[in-house]
């Protein structure tokens, strides 16, 4: 008797997806391109903490804090970046038609794209490691701050590339996703910016926690300036988490409601 062959099991969906937009972003050189320059940022702002040779202890690990939370922001940033341009951009460049025949669900298309973006971020914290070692070494922080930056910056990227590619999904212009996204980002970032006294009370710290960015971004200060254990302050990360979960499944139920236009045109 001929024996039968077992049906070989094909890949999911998403990962076919996922592995073509890899190639395309990599290979393509446009996530080359955005991991030099923040290669190059991150140089520049070492250079500049390091350039004191007279840190003291304190100052150094500020120095770790700072560069942990800078590669978090951009990192981030470059994730966004990508996300808002995966079906826009290809609505602006005519492609997404041939990309919806596709024999791949939405969701599955979707769920590919935005790992491919999110892809960026694990570069870029992958390139931070040797400036986080460059600057921690001496005072004990160095294996703490890598693995505060990849959970906290994860959780963010998480979030900020899922909210990117909803804004994708929703509008037909590139342009105005990406001026949506970065807007965005731009506020969430801006209370950093206020005066330590409007930080001060429980209307500024409700605001700072509420803020996914800004807590995420508290939770590692307090963790690596101030020495705090992982759990002591593990409550300032719960507007991250929440918003990274929220919106990773806001994402995956609105990709079935991809179409060729935006929303504002159905």
């Amino acid at each position: 008797m001929t024996a039968i062959a077992a049906p070989t099991r094909r890949p999911a969906g998403w990962t076919v997806v996922a592995g073509r937009e890899l190639r395309d972003l990599w290979a393509g050189g446009r996530a080359l391109t955005l991991t030099t320059v923040y290669s190059l940022f991150l140089s520049v702002v070492v250079y500049l903490l390091a350039s004191s040779t007279n840190l003291n202890f304190l100052e150094q690990r500020e120095s770790v804090t700072l560069t942990a939370q800078l590669a978090i922001a951009v990192g981030a940033l470059l994730a966004m970046i990508l996300a808002a341009d995966a079906i826009s951009g290809e609505r602006e460049r005519s492609t997404l038609e041939a990309t919806l025949l596709s024999p791949v669900s939405r969701r599955a298309l979707v769920v590919g794209k935005l790992a491919a973006a999110f892809s960026i971020w694990v570069a870029a914290w992958l390139i931070v490691i040797p400036y986080i070692w460059f600057l921690g070494r001496g005072v004990d922080i160095v294996w703490e701050a890598i693995a505060c930056t990849f959970v906290v910056g994860t959780l963010l990227a998480a979030g900020l590339t899922a909210f990117a590619m909803l804004v994708s999904i929703a509008v037909d212009s590139n342009r105005a996703s990406l001026s949506v996204s970065l807007l965005v980002l731009l506020a969430l970032l801006a209370p950093t910016q206020l005066p330590s006294s409007a930080q001060s009370g429980w209307a500024g710290e409700s605001l700072y926690r509420l803020n996914p960015v800004t807590a995420g971004e508290h939770y590692v200060g307090k963790l690596l300036t101030n020495g705090h254990g992982w759990t002591q302050d593990l409550d300032w990360l719960v507007s991250p988490m929440i918003a990274a979960v929220a919106l990773l499944l806001l994402t995956a139920v609105m990709a079935s409601s991809l179409t060729l236009t935006g929303w504002r045109e159905r």
